[in-house]
Formats: structure tokens, C-alpha cells, sequence
């Protein structure tokens, strides 16, 4: 059944987030007496993990909505993004908000007095941002008359978690399968069909069997694999390490996956420390996770240690975490990469003399913020990052082109936190990659801090891909990308040489 959930809007069925103007409508759900539809709605400036609203409509017999009820999002004492609606087969709504300890934990709308209730309170996640379609984090499952059962997947300090949840009992029991990342959950015949992955396992979708009572797994079996054959090199693997580490600001602590170097066959001398490579994740509202990457691998399998941070401002750590970022966006994150950089040297685990960062995207703009703003690190590498603040804000796709109202803040901010208005200040060795086609951060952008940096004097290279936009998609581009990194941050930072056969573009005041 298709419904109209406002006033003269287009319809909208699932699982589409439906624009009317500056507003946005996800995850319509019909009841299963098809008499009440809910849905989540929001509006700019706000992003749907900002503040949002879940709003319940009733259906008339001709299909028109006659009457609406905001369950959760309006009451001004609750700062919240409420998400992922859902109906149970007896008609109950169940929802997941962050309403009472900043984190996202699922509620059940009592319909007679439209209050809300916590199901199980817990300082985890229960659910993730809302940055792409078809997301579903829990599913309701009979197991009978008398028991409402929900089978959910958490994060807590960096790790996923299977579980359910008893409604009536307010109990939860974790359920123990391999993966420690867990993506998204769907129901079948007495099993969950579940996507995730682990420091072992690439991207999978794997079945899950439960017992009669839904208390223990049964069997855990993989039925589609993103790698299959990468269980043949596990020797190789660097497992990774979640750390948590002091930022700039007393008190306060930030996250990142640290992966030693790793290789069977060859052992560094204990004398030597490894160089490091930092990432700084895109979004910037997003989360690193701790998973198989075979990218990440290529690295520590050649000798170096490997970072992925979780600055102030990610997501997975709850509400006061995420809004680090507010109007500190250049700021937090790239304080956070150097603390998190800085921190690994004093804990002796990289050598202080070979820090390397990269980044794409947002995470390429903390790149060169951090190059231009800080000294902390020796080379970087930036994939399509931002290099112009309000050249983005004209250029980004409708859905977050009012983000940087909240994560950047006045116009002269706009101005002294681009790197491009700053390349002066760069004093270190810089390769850029760049799409030709990309229309989010257009080619000017890496073409203008090319050009700035090679009249400077600097080690500077440019490599641009006909055919690619905001992100790399040939097989073959993302390739030399990963080897060019590599090869750029050791003949000028690593100073050894690398044992693949790998052929050098010219670095412009270096050859």
C-alpha cells in the first residue's frame, strides 16, 4: 500500500528517503493491519543524526492520513535522532533514539498514552547514521505467544555484538559468532542472515541458526564472502588493536585500530621502530572499524605499523563524541590525528622521525589541514580531499549541503581552515590523486595546491584518473594509487626501497 505522509508530497515507499523542499522522509513502515504508517522526518540544517522526528500517521479507509502523532523528536527536553521504526507482527512500534544517555538504544511506543520506553538502556549503539538506504540494525521475531523477542546488533568500545533482546523481561543475551563488525541483520526461518566482517574475515553474509528458545547459536555459516581466498594469507595478517588515547583537550580521549607491521617471513630488527601511516577516515561524521582490510595489509606486510583513527566528531561512541566536531571541523580531527600520531611514538611502538598521514575525501581535508596547520607528520597523501571549504559548500549534493553550517561556523573559518588559502604553510612532501570527473571536490582544487606547492619547492606530485569522480572505482586506479603511496612515502620519508616492482611517476622537485 502506498501512503502521502504530509501535505500535498509525492508517495513514498520504501526504502527511499523522500525530499519535499528542505525536508527529508525515511523508513515509511506500514502496521500489519495496514492502519497506521511511521516514519522519520527532518529538516535543514540538520543531518539525520543531528535531530530528527518519528512521526505515527492514521490511515482512512480511503487511504488518507487523518491524523498525525509525533511519537518521539518535539518534546524540547529531549535533544534526539530517533531512526529505524519498525512494527511488530502483534502491531507494536519499536524504534531506535538516543533520547536518554546519548547513545542510539531501542524504545517501544506505548500508543494509549504516546510515551516511549527504554528496553534495554546500555552506553552502546544500537544503530548508525542514516548516510545510506536499506539500513536495519534489529529485527522483531516471534518465538511465541507470550514472548516478544528482538534479535539486535550493538557497538560498544569499538567491537560489534549480536544479541537479543527479551521485551517483556528487559534481559538481553549476547549471542557469540565470529564477526566483530556487524553491518546489518535480516530475519529468516528460525536463523538471522547477518553482514559483518572481523579482523580475519572480510565482508561476509553469513547464517545464523538458533535454538528453539532463541538463546544460542547453533550453527554459523558463511554463504557469501567479499575474499574468499584471504584465509589462505591469515600468516600475513596484522590483527588490529583498538587504543584509546589522550587529545588536546584534558580529559577527553579519542580511538583508532592500530596494526603493527606483520610478515612471517621477514622480522625488523628490534633496534628499528616502523614508520607509520595514519589514516583519517572520510565522512567526516563516519567510523573506522576494525575489520579485515586487505588494502591496510599491503602495508604492515611491508614493514609498516598502520593507524586508523576515530577523531572527535566519528560515529559509535555516542552523542557527546559525535558533536565534538561542531564548528571545530579542521580543528578537532586533525588535533586528534597528531595526538594519536604523537602518542604511538612516546608508547615506542613507531619511530617519530617517519610519520606519514593520507586521507580521501573529508579525511583528505584533515590530510592537508594537518600538512599545512601542524608539523606534526614528515609526507601525506590526499585522495580528492577538500582543500577549498566554500568551493565544497557549492559544490556538494543536496542531502548535506548544509553539514558544514554545523561543522564549520563563520565565513572568515571558511577562509583560515582551507588549506588552499594557506599553502605557504606546508613545509613537508605531498602526493595528490584526483578524479578528472569528480564534481564534489572538482580537480582545481588538487591543481591549485599542486601548482602552489611546486613553485615552493616541495616534493609534489599529481596524478590525475580520466573517467573517475568522488571516489575510485577502476580496479586498476586504485591499484597504482595503493603503489604510488607507497613507493612516494619511501624513497622521500621511509628511506628504503620496496621490494615490489613498482614504477615511479616523477616527483616534481625530487627527480
Amino acid at each position: 500500500m502506498v501512503v502521502a505522509v504530509g501535505l500535498g508530497e509525492k508517495d513514498i515507499q520504501e526504502p527511499k528517503v523522500f525530499i519535499s523542499g528542505n525536508d527529508f522522509y525515511a523508513f515509511p513502515r506500514m502496521d500489519p493491519k495496514n492502519e497506521k504508517i511511521a516514519w522519520i522526518e527532518w529538516g535543514h540544517p540538520n543531518m539525520p543524526w543531528d535531530r530528527t522526528e518519528l512521526w505515527v500517521g492514521y490511515i482512512s479507509e480511503a487511504g488518507d492520513i487523518y491524523k498525525r502523532v509525533c511519537v518521539a523528536g518535539r518534546d524540547p527536553k529531549h535533544v534526539e535522532s530517533p531512526t529505524e521504526p519498525k512494527w511488530s507482527p502483534k502491531g507494536e512500534l519499536f524504534f531506535i533514539t538516543d533520547r536518554q544517555n546519548g547513545f542510539w538504544n531501542l524504545y517501544k511506543w506505548i500508543e494509549s498514552t504516546n510515551e516511549v520506553l527504554p528496553l534495554y538502556p546500555l552506553n552502546a549503539e544500537f544503530a548508525r547514521p542514516l548516510w545510506v538506504f536499506g539500513m536495519n540494525s534489529y529485527e522483531v521475531i516471534q518465538s511465541d505467544k507470550q514472548k516478544t523477542l528482538i534479535a539486535c546488533s550493538y557497538r560498544q568500545r569499538g567491537r560489534s555484538h549480536l544479541a537479543i533482546i527479551d521485551v517483556l523481561q528487559s534481559s538481553l543475551s549476547l549471542l557469540d559468532i565470529p564477526f566483530t563488525d556487524i553491518e546489518d541483520i535480516t530475519s529468516g526461518n528460525n536463523c538471522l542472515y547477518v553482514e559483518g566482517a572481523s579482523g580475519v574475515l572480510p565482508t561476509s553474509v553469513a547464517k545464523v541458526t538458533f535454538n528453539d528458545e532463541k538463546s544460542e547459536v547453533i550453527d554459523f555459516q558463511i554463504l557469501w564472502s567479499s575474499a574468499p581466498d584471504s584465509f589462505k594469507y591469515q600468516s600475513y595478517f596484522s590483527l588490529p588493536e583498538l587504543i584509546e588515547f589522550p587529545t588536546e583537550v584534558p580529559g577527553q580521549n579519542a580511538y583508532a585500530y592500530f596494526y603493527p607491521p606483520s610478515n612471517h617471513v621477514y622480522q625488523a630488527s628490534q633496534e628499528e621502530k616502523p614508520p607509520l601511516l595514519l589514516k583519517s577516515h572520510g565522512g567526516p561524521t563516519s567510523e573506522t572499524r576494525g575489520v579485515l582490510n586487505l588494502s591496510v595489509q599491503y602495508w604492515t606486510s611491508r614493514g609498516w605499523a598502520f593507524v586508523d583513527v576515530n577523531y572527535g566528531g566519528s560515529t559509535g561512541y555516542g552523542r557527546e563524541f559525535r558533536e565534538r566536531l561542531s564548528g571545530r571541523w579542521g580543528i578537532v580531527d586533525v588535533d586528534d590525528c597528531c595526538s594519536c600520531a604523537k602518542f604511538l611514538v612516546e608508547s615506542g611502538k613507531v619511530d617519530g622521525n617517519r610519520l606519514c598521514i593520507t586521507g580521501s575525501s573529508a579525511g583528505g581535508y584533515t590530510t592537508l589541514a594537518a600538512l599545512a596547520f601542524r608539523e606534526t607528520f614528515k609526507a601525506g597523501a590526499s585522495l580528492y580531499g577538500v582543500a577549498d571549504l566554500n568551493m565544497l559548500i557549492a559544490e556538494t549534493h543536496k542531502f548535506e549541503s548544509h553539514d558544514l553550517e554545523k561543522l564549520v561556523g563563520s565565513e572568515k573559518d571558511y577562509y583560515e581552515r582551507s588549506p588552499i588559502n594557506s599553502v605557504e604553510k606546508f613545509s613537508c612532501p605531498i602526493i595528490l590523486f584526483q578524479g578528472l570527473e569528480d564534481k564534489v571536490v572538482p580537480p582545481d582544487q588538487a591543481r591549485k595546491i599542486y601548482a602552489a606547492l611546486k613553485q615552493k619547492g616541495l616534493p609534489i606530485a599529481l596524478v590525475e584518473y580520466e573517467g573517475e569522480q568522488h571516489g575510485f572505482r577502476k580496479a586498476e586506479n586504485i591499484k597504482f594509487t595503493l603503489e604510488q603511496q607507497m613507493l612516494f612515502f619511501a624513497r622521500l620519508v621511509g628511506h628504503f626501497d620496496v621490494a615490489d616492482e613498482i614504477t615511479p611517476i616523477k616527483i616534481d622537485n625530487f627527480d
